[in-house]
């Protein structure tokens, strides 16, 4: 057995090099499917991975809480900080940090900024979003009122770029009010932040409420306690605000619900890219049964030949269904390689961490063989069922 085998490996071998050009074809073919697929889905990996990095930065033990009036009809409800700063009260919080959002533009030296964020804000919005000062300070507590403010790095470059070098101490106009540029902040990625901490003003929350349209709290950040699960926090939240403030909507959201979305999320991108992946190789598949039906075609004497030499039915059909299994898996080889280059070549392009999806490279081998046999069978079954007679004719 294992001497026929051999046999008609190095046959299959032989016939495919015979004809190079156009197994290079139906070869480069496969390699397109597999190479696609296996970059595609570890390209979705490598996205999700660092999506949840920048989660995973911010902590895991992260609340944000959504506060509004359960009956808009009848007029908003003012949240004050010292109703917000009373969870620290309940057992499941550590700290939190309520703060007051408002859009428009900075005035500096007669030029403007525009779609900015303005944020009232307490010092612990810092800590809790992992937000850190390049130059200068942070906002204090001592700042209370006082009108004092620190950029984003966004804004800190916008100003840089129309000529001032030297911003620490500097004025800036924000909707109306002069404000004493105290800090700016490093370079933050989003992450699961409401807002974008590059693109803001943040001033004393205290200053805010005094000059914002709706000094209402409608944010919160919040620091569950160690060993708190983020369902028994929300409910504390829930029964403290239902108590304390009865017509006020709260919505919390935590990161560990977001990571879990986010998973379902990659996941279905990752099924849509396999699938897109699957077309090419649906493509390659057909490439290799027309490859192999030409060369059925081309090989009738030899067929004929090899029957009437006391060859079987089964020894023709296996013949060639190796032929196609070769074929398949050196394409499934060469796309592997060429799926894990074009992955490189992104993450270099791109500053990602490379990784690589094991399992997309097991299951692009497994695919790349099962597509030889699949598309290879009904040429391998066609020349076992041709008739000795005509074929050594030529018919």
């Amino acid at each position: 057995m294992y001497t026929l085998f051999k046999a008609n490996l190095k046959e299959a071998a032989n016939s495919l090099v015979s004809t190079r050009q156009r197994s290079l074809l139906a070869l480069l073919g496969i390699a397109i499917g597999i190479g696609s697929v296996i970059a595609m889905i570890s390209v979705g990996m490598i996205v999700r991975e660092e999506a949840l990095k920048h989660f995973r930065e911010l902590g895991t033990d992260i609340l944000d809480l959504y506060l509004r009036s359960s009956n808009p009809a009848a007029g908003q409800l003012t949240v004050t900080p010292e109703l917000v700063f009373g969870l620290t009260s309940l057992p499941s919080i550590a700290a939190v940090a309520p703060y007051v959002t408002t859009y428009g533009e900075v005035t500096f030296a007669g030029r403007t900024i525009k779609d900015v964020t303005f944020i009232g804000a307490t010092a612990a919005l810092a800590d809790l979003n992992k937000l850190k000062v390049e130059e200068g300070r942070y906002i204090s507590d001592l700042d209370r009122r006082r009108y004092f403010c620190v950029i984003g790095s966004g804004v800190a470059a916008d100003l840089r770029q129309v000529g001032f070098e030297r911003i620490i101490g500097e004025t800036v106009k924000v909707g109306g009010s002069a404000y004493t540029v105290v800090g700016v902040m490093q370079y933050t990625p989003q992450g699961r932040r409401r807002f974008d901490a590059n693109q803001s003003v943040i001033i004393p929350v205290s200053t805010a409420q005094r000059v914002f349209i709706n000094p209402g709290i409608s944010s919160v950040t919040v620091r569950m306690s160690p060993g708190v699960h983020h369902v028994v926090a929300t409910r504390e939240i829930s029964e403290y605000f239902r108590y304390k403030a009865p017509g006020l909507e709260v919505r919390v959201r935590s990161a560990e619900e977001l990571i879990e979305q986010m998973h379902n999320q990659m996941r279905l991108f990752a099924l849509m890219l396999g699938a897109v992946g699957g077309i090419s190789l649906l493509v390659g598949g057909i490439g290799i049964m027309n490859v192999m039906l030409v060369s059925v075609s081309e090989r009738r004497q030899e067929i004929g030949i090899r029957r009437a030499l006391g060859a079987r039915r089964s020894d023709i059909q296996t013949q060639f269904l190796i032929e196609s299994l070769i074929l398949s898996l050196a394409g499934g080889v060469v796309g592997v390689v060429a799926g894990i280059g074009t992955t490189w070549a992104i993450c270099q392009f791109t500053d990602w961490t490379f990784l690589i999806s094991f399992g997309a490279m097991g299951l692009g081998v497994g695919v790349a063989s099962g597509t030889g046999v699949f598309f290879g069978y009904y040429p391998a079954w066609q020349a076992a069922r041709l008739d000795p007679i005509a074929a050594l004719r030529g018919i």
